[in-house]
């Protein structure tokens, strides 16, 4: 069955510089940002947390720069992002803001998503932003990343932005409308394939090479950045993105492929934490915390009545209670040493302790993967 768009309650929307900007004069194309802005503002309204994943900084600094066409130098390709992005989160900005959104921009590099503690700084800012329902714009931070610790391509970067704050789906928007089982432009026979359930051996090999000179992204990677979102809980749509108002064409049951998930985010990400991750110390807590974590909460410092072990914020630590009863395991909050200062107080002293406002939680129960469970 194929899911439908509007039913998912947190949607990432990738958008690449091809679609972007117009590759002949190097200029935005102002119409169709208006149309996806519709789109999106048409999503925020059901209530849906939206967050897009931008190209273009490159591609639009260049043309301000005056920066021949070609490939760019690595230095060239830093300072044309630099003037870039201010130009790309301006745009973004008033576009949604005829809406009434509020945009804000996130620039990430892969240390962000791959680093514990970075990753759980970038989540924790995400999801406030859309808690506040803002629309996080989100693109690599090609001013200080290099090619090679550089993520290559947005269609990754938003596979791994989608995993991070738990989205259910991640559409890729692109310059055709979706997988074939061979490439349709010289292969008549090719034939389209609406929902992949199972991401084969022989799916991966039905990806084709780079799409355009302005997008370092073509079907392959579209295939890989696919492989990250499900096996992250996050299903993906390809779809022809270059149409005015894209995202209301999937809507209306418009061609393009879906790559369906076997899991939630939620329950994939709670698998990550129980069976993935080597745990770095111990936190034991009092029969309250016990029966509040097995209720759904948060483990609040107040609760926590000892630790064992050195760890670092974002590190995965287990959780027993008094009796040496294994509750579960989760990401916590803090370090050893803040946590040994904080423990057995209430959050609302944490400020005074710790002379910095902090979390209000040990672990978070979206990071918390308890046994029972």
């Amino acid at each position: 069955m194929i899911p439908v768009l509007e039913d998912f309650r947190r949607v990432v929307i990738k958008v690449g510089s091809a679609l972007l900007v117009d590759r002949a004069r190097g200029r935005l194309r102002h119409a169709w940002l208006a149309a996806l802005a519709e789109d999106i503002a048409e999503l925020h309204a059901r209530g849906v947390d939206v967050l897009v994943v931008s190209s273009g900084s490159i591609a639009l600094g260049r043309t301000v720069l005056g920066l021949p066409p070609g490939a760019l130098r690595l230095e060239e390709s830093q300072g044309a992002a630099s003037v870039g992005q201010i130009a790309l989160a301006r745009h973004w900005a008033e576009a949604l803001g005829h809406h009434g959104i509020v945009a804000g921009q996130i620039l990430v590099t892969p240390r962000d998503t791959e680093e514990r503690r970075r990753y759980l700084n970038a989540r924790a800012t995400v999801l406030k932003l859309l808690e506040m329902r803002a629309v996080p714009v989100v693109n690599e931070n090609d001013t200080v990343a290099t090619s090679e610790i550089r993520y290559g391509d947005n269609d990754r970067l938003a596979a791994r932005v989608a995993t991070m704050i738990g989205a259910d789906v991640l559409v890729l928007f692109s310059d055709i409308d979706g997988l074939y089982t061979a490439p349709p432009a010289s292969d008549p026979t090719a034939r389209h394939l609406p929902v992949v359930e199972r991401i084969t051996p022989e799916i991966e090999a039905m990806a084709g090479g780079p799409a355009s000179e302005l997008s370092r992204g073509g079907m392959r990677t579209k295939v890989e950045a696919a492989k990250i979102a499900v096996s992250g809980g996050t299903h993906l749509v390809i779809a022809d993105g270059r149409g005015k108002n894209p995202l209301r064409a999937i809507m209306e049951g418009g061609r393009c492929t879906w790559f369906l998930s076997g899991s939630t985010p939620t329950a994939a990400r709670k698998t990550w934490i129980a069976g993935s991750l080597e745990p770095r110390g111990t936190l034991i807590v009092d029969e309250g915390a016990a029966r509040a974590l097995q209720g759904g909460a948060s483990l609040l410092p107040v609760g926590v009545r000892g630790i064992e072990g050195s760890f670092g914020r974002g590190d995965a630590v287990l959780i027993r209670d008094a009796a040496g009863r294994h509750l579960g395991r989760g990401l916590v909050a803090y370090d050893s040493g803040e946590a040994a200062l904080i423990i057995g107080h209430s959050s609302a002293r944490i400020a005074e302790i710790l002379a910095y406002p902090g979390r209000a939680w040990m672990v978070h129960r979206d990071d918390l993967a308890m046994v029972s469970e």
